[in-house]
């Protein structure tokens, strides 16, 4: 039988930061909002799919939101008061994550698009016939 190890749980650290960057990626299917120092080093995530919402729920603008809310109020309490945020895809919670990080309390400095943009690259998804 196998003899019972007692790890040691670390918690997580406060990082002490003002300045952040807030990623948003919205796909078709879900959100995505990671929030990193101005580095680059993630200090916070959430998504609609890890905020229990489930199909075709995850890709509303409701579900970012409430990713958005989470990701905020984790920054929040890491000290982080003034972001730029960086939206990247052609989802539906796009704005909605936006708004949601203003309304936590965040500054938002800057809004940019970095949607890859395809010089003609792979083909399309076919047309839905409903």
């Amino acid at each position: 039988m196998a003899k019972r190890v007692r790890g040691r749980v670390r918690r997580r650290e406060r990082k002490n930061v003002d300045r952040g960057m807030a990623h948003i990626h919205s796909t078709f299917n879900n959100t995505i909002v990671s929030i990193s120092d101005m580095n680059g080093n993630v200090i916070c995530w959430a998504s609609s799919g890890g905020q229990g919402f489930k199909g075709s729920r995850k890709s509303t603008p409701f579900a970012a939101q409430m990713a958005a809310e989470k990701a905020a109020k984790i920054a929040i309490d890491h000290g982080m008061r003034e972001i730029e945020v960086t939206v990247k895809g052609p989802g539906a919670g796009r704005e909605a994550a936006i708004r949601s990080l203003q309304a936590a309390g965040l500054e938002v400095s800057l809004i940019k698009d970095v949607t890859p943009i395809p010089h003609n690259g792979c083909r399309p998804p076919k047309r839905r016939r409903v």
